[in-house]
């Protein structure tokens, strides 16, 4: 059995670009950036950022383009897929892309707009930023032996 399968998380490195295909279907391209954080044998911290290539295709890419912008935080779920044609110059060009099933947004990033959550309307000029709504726990301890189950 075989499996081409790609999973990331990240965020958009610019703005999407919508196209069509000559049948009318909608094209959205874009970048997504990952990185990972690890500590290498001497204790010191590394970091490793990662850029992806995301196609996507039908009324998905629709959405992609209307809602996603440079910042986005999306998740990205599809295959991969590796593209070559001839350069001008005569050379090989190759494109590796993640062919996406499934875009998943993100939390709209903070901008001059003021808000950072779906639903959430902009403050008016001179106006605070909304609260965010946060959770009081309780301060007294839990025993594990109250629990009924």
């Amino acid at each position: 059995m075989y499996l081409n399968k790609a999973i990331i998380i990240g965020n958009l490195t610019r703005d999407p670009e919508e196209r069509q295909l000559p049948s009318g279907a909608a094209v959205t391209s874009f970048s997504v950036a990952t990185n990972r954080v690890w500590k290498d044998k001497n204790g010191a911290k590394q970091e490793d950022t990662q850029y992806h290539n995301v196609v996507v295709f039908g009324p998905q890419a629709r959405n992609c383009a209307q809602y996603l912008r440079k910042g986005s935080s999306v998740l990205v779920e599809g295959r991969m897929q590796t593209r070559s044609w001839d350069a001008p110059d005569g050379s090989k060009k190759y494109r590796t892309e993640i062919i996406a099933d499934r875009v998943q947004f993100g939390n709209r990033p903070t901008g001059d707009s003021g808000y950072s959550q779906a639903g959430a309307t902009a403050p008016a000029s001179g106006d605070a930023k909304p609260e965010m709504d946060t959770i009081d726990y309780p301060d007294e301890e839990i025993n594990p032996e109250d629990i009924p189950f």
